[in-house]
């Protein structure tokens, strides 16, 4: 699992990138990626799981994210049901910052971005009025766009409404200066996911020791390995329960060797049961 460095190039005559897509799930690259610009993702409707930093879990009447300069995340249509329509919206770092700086009435905004480094989920009242916003500026001049998001921006940094998704904020340096190392440490978890992890080999792989690398490895995502584990193995269930699969099978599939402890792991990040989720409650 690479950490992808995604170039976004704006739109002709902006300085932002306007997305509108509705199309099947298989036409989507799911890659956990990162870029300096801004990011706002407005899911229009339907469910999936959202992966910003460290944190994952899942999504059920659309949703509506911000998140910050350089922080890693997925695509949103990861575990998707067709059709997948979203709407995304990416702003130049520099662009936020000369607003932010230069003019004092943004100062909503100015704690909006400082937040970002979380990753910020909005709910309820907050999250339809800007998502009509959002719709609406599917018809805009590139002008119009940036006028109207400037207002998008301002409603975010004024609710109260919002979740923070990571504890503690995704710093970009640190992205940037560890992405070889962690690629390893993901790369070998995906393709043993499904077998028991030895800590030792993982810490190997990238030459320190066990000790060093528990603390390494917390200190830069936030979580332990064991808890990226878990994530990543359950991610992994999510979409193995969409298909003709037991419970059972899917656990020991997954690298789970006890159905009850599967359970109580799936639960514990995706906020309901296995037979839940692939009922679709």
């Amino acid at each position: 699992m690479k950490i992808h460095f995604e170039i976004v190039k704006p739109d002709e005559a902006s300085s932002m990138r306007f997305l509108y897509q509705n199309q099947p799930i298989h036409e989507f690259v799911w890659e956990y990626h990162y870029h300096p610009e801004y990011e706002l993702v407005c899911v229009i409707a339907g469910g999936g799981t959202r992966h910003v930093g460290s944190h994952i879990s899942m999504y059920e009447d659309g949703d509506l994210v911000f998140i910050g300069s350089n922080v890693p995340h997925s695509g949103f249509g990861l575990n998707a049901r067709d059709p997948h329509e979203e709407i995304v919206v990416q702003i130049k770092p520099e662009v936020m910052q000369q607003w932010v700086s230069d003019f004092p009435e943004m100062q909503t905004i100015a704690a909006l971005v400082e937040r970002s480094k979380h990753g910020i989920k909005f709910n309820g009242a907050i999250k339809e009025e800007v998502k009509e916003i959002l719709v609406k500026m599917k018809d805009m001049s590139p002008f119009e766009k940036k006028m109207s998001f400037l207002r998008v921006l301002h409603l975010l940094g004024g609710s109260q409404d919002y979740h923070i998704l990571n504890e503690k904020a995704i710093i970009a340096d640190l992205v940037s200066k560890h992405r070889s190392r962690l690629q390893k440490i993901f790369t070998y978890v995906e393709h043993y996911y499904h077998e028991e992890i030895d800590i030792e080999t993982v810490a190997g792989l990238v030459n320190i020791s066990v000790p060093s690398f528990c603390n390494y490895f917390k200190k830069t995502t936030h979580i332990t390995f064991t808890e990226f584990v878990n994530r990543y193995r359950i991610q992994k269930a999510c979409l193995f329960l969409q298909q003709d699969k037991t419970i059972a099978q899917v656990c020991f599939e997954c690298g789970f060797n006890n159905v009850t402890y599967f359970n109580k792991i799936f639960k514990k990040i995706i906020n309901k049961t296995p037979s839940d989720f692939r009922r679709g409650k």
